[in-house]
């Protein structure tokens, strides 16, 4: 495990051009499985969970090219093997839910490990997945081991699950798009990421209707085609440089923003007295932003932001906005609507002095403006939760340390190298 050092109390400020979106290109890297023709994909971060993807990938006999430095890889399925995996997932891997289709699809048989990780925020529930193939013509045994088979390929279905869940989502459309007939999923979930897997699957050959909307129609075709595909930024990771400079006072502009998807974000920006400008695909956060929470018109409730399944703020820059309100004066409620576990992380945040309340497993109350120091602190194996310490750390003068810090690493391949072009003396040790 590596740790953060951290030298902060120094304004951030440059210009970043930002990685592609880890969440998009993962399903789209599993969704070319479902072609044995050549897919080439630009735009690739250099992230651990893609280096897990293209090893396995390669041990079953794909050819794999990737030229990390040029974010460009091609790869060519036709020589998979599904006999080098004898019908088991790989254990360990984060991304493994995200083969069940296009493995399922590929080699009719799969066993599913029950060690299959993802982060902190909570329980991950295979169930969702298994409704949705089940639906779509999958056989599904549990004797010890979860075994699933596809006898005679997917067929179209309607379905309506409990909730939006982006991976549940992900690969219903995956198998609805080579199955026998039409499929619907209501309930479907409508992040940026999963509007990318959709285009890219269109653009294979697949019929997809719905693309950005709660209600997906797929029309099966009996095959996909292979192609050359753009990642899209990585939203994330442009709020959160926007919200690096905000903390610190500097000023921070990122290029390819995507502010088609930033109306309720900027907002949320506003809620913590910060302004968001955009020109073009360019963002811009301006040095001195006055960070005070904007009290609501109802004033005898608490200014709240709330997270929940898009188009609501997105649950994973929670952290971000939570760091920020702790530099903020006045005070307001974070409401994390999915995962139980996403405020755990609380006890060390007060470790720097900030004044947080947890409500409950879904609710915290950030006092802000209080005196903040230096300190060493633990982060959670969640992404954004690190991230957040580290912003915290960033705007105190003096030394810091965010121990175990290295999930960064998952979704911000050179997030120190970025760092330092803004101006921050930081390092990994």
């Amino acid at each position: 495990m590596a740790d953060l050092i951290v030298n902060g109390g120094k304004p951030l400020s440059g210009t970043i051009t930002p990685s592609g979106n880890k969440n998009s290109v993962l399903p789209i890297i599993c969704a070319s499985l479902l072609t044995d023709e050549p897919v080439t994909l630009l735009n690739v971060p250099a992230i651990t969970d893609m280096e897990k993807l293209v090893s396995f990938f390669q041990e079953q006999g794909s050819r794999i090219v990737w030229d990390k430095a040029a974010g460009k890889m091609t790869i060519d399925h036709s020589h998979f093997d599904a006999r080098r995996l004898e019908g088991e997932l790989p254990s360990g891997m984060r991304s493994s839910v995200l083969l069940f289709a296009p493995l399922l699809q590929r080699m009719k048989k799969i066993t599913i490990p029950s060690n299959a990780e993802g982060c902190s925020l909570g329980i991950r529930e295979l169930d969702p997945h298994l409704e949705i193939l089940g639906k779509l013509g999958a056989k599904i045994a549990h004797n010890g081991n979860l075994t699933l088979r596809l006898p005679q390929g997917f067929r179209g279905a309607r379905h309506w699950p409990d909730y939006m869940s982006v991976t549940a989502t992900e690969n219903f459309v995956m198998a609805a798009a080579v199955a026998r007939g039409k499929s619907t999923l209501i309930n479907a979930a409508s992040e940026p990421h999963v509007q990318d897997l959709c285009a890219v699957l269109v653009a294979m050959g697949a019929k997809i209707t719905g693309l950005g909307t709660s209600q997906l129609t797929v029309e099966g075709v009996t095959k996909l085609r292979g192609g050359t595909f753009t990642i899209n930024t990585d939203y994330h990771e442009v709020v959160t440089f926007l919200a690096l400079g905000a903390i610190t006072g500097g000023e921070v502009k990122v290029k390819h923003s995507l502010p088609h998807h930033f109306d309720l974000i900027t907002r949320s920006f506003e809620k913590l007295g910060v302004i968001i400008e955009h020109q073009g695909d360019t963002a811009i956060v301006r040095r001195h932003q006055k960070l005070v929470i904007e009290a609501p018109f109802t004033s005898n409730l608490l200014p709240k932001i709330e997270a929940a399944p898009w188009p609501y703020f997105p649950v994973d820059l929670l952290p971000c906005m939570i760091a920020l309100s702790v530099r903020a004066k006045g005070a307001i409620q974070f409401w994390n609507k999915v995962y139980e576990g996403g405020f755990t992380w609380m006890p060390e945040l007060s470790k720097f002095g900030a004044h947080v309340v947890v409500s409950d497993p879904h609710r915290v109350i950030v006092f802000g403006d209080r005196p903040l120091r230096p300190a060493m602190v633990d982060a959670p194996y969640i992404i954004r939760a690190a991230v957040a310490l580290y912003m915290v750390a960033a705007s105190i003068e003096g030394r810091s340390v965010v121990k175990n810090a290295d999930t960064i690493k998952r979704a911000h391949p050179h997030f120190v190298e970025n760092l330092r072009s803004l101006g921050a003396e930081v390092e990994w040790k």
